[in-house]
């Protein structure tokens, strides 16, 4: 037992990847986060007095980022990266409306984490409309490079919903949610190569991103199985005792 511990300490510091929590240190801290609620919080108490609830809160997220990904394909993409910024802060107001209203119920972290995933995938599509309407050999790796990030997206998304119904923790990820909207709106916002670099960017640390979680899960699926063998071999190791 303890030549394992010695081990797994060993391991652990040569690979850091495989150390418990690691990749928790996101690019974006929690920190910014909870800066960011911090300064809402006026306009959160002004919601609260109004009629408006979390749910509706989230669905006029959702047409922001349609209208967002709508100028996107046509080109607007300065303005695409402008309404991208409110659609974020609705996304971040219908949670905390919902926890100041005491309004908060499982169905609204349902529509919301469904709606997201609209969400995302609009503005993947609008990249990849706005792509090949501008043709040539770049814009052609581009629209693939937009499919790549829309399908590692989704599967980030996957992979946590998946492994938590069967029992397992999955919340590591270099680049979840909030990093993916504000790298997405600061390439809108700035355009050119910037945004042609944010896309590869995108295509590469969300598939890396789900890639961590498939990973996070198969240690923790190895680490039961060697526990239930460890047990069947003392099971089967015990002194029976005769009566």
């Amino acid at each position: 037992m303890a030549r394992s511990s010695r081990f797994t300490r060993k391991r652990a510091k040569r690979w850091p990847l495989s150390r418990p929590g690691h990749w928790r240190c996101r690019v974006f801290t929690t920190r910014f986060e909870a800066w960011v609620r911090r300064h809402a919080e006026a306009l959160v108490s002004a919601l609260g007095r109004t009629p408006l609830t979390p749910n509706q809160v989230t669905v006029v997220g959702l047409g922001l980022t349609f209208v967002a990904a709508g100028l996107v394909a046509f080109g607007q993409l300065r303005w695409a990266g402008i309404v991208l910024i409110f659609a974020g802060t609705c996304d971040i107001l219908d949670g905390a409306l919902a926890r100041t209203t005491k309004a908060s119920y499982p169905y609204g972290a349902f529509l919301d984490s469904t709606l997201d995933r609209y969400s995302e995938g609009a503005i993947y599509v609008g990249l990849a409309a706005y792509f090949v309407s501008i043709g040539g050999m770049l814009e052609r790796w581009l629209v693939l490079a937009t499919l790549a990030a829309l399908a590692g997206s989704f599967l980030v998304s996957y992979v946590r919903a998946r492994a938590q119904s069967l029992g397992f923790t999955c919340k590591t990820g270099l680049f979840q949610r909030p990093e993916r909207v504000v790298v997405t709106v600061f390439g809108l916002i700035i355009g050119g190569p910037v945004l042609y670099g944010v896309v590869f960017l995108l295509a590469v640390v969300t598939n890396l991103t789900a890639l961590q979680r498939i990973r996070e899960v198969w240690l923790q699926g190895r680490a039961q199985r060697l526990e239930r063998e460890r047990e069947m071999k003392a099971t089967r190791t015990a002194p029976h005792q005769v009566p």
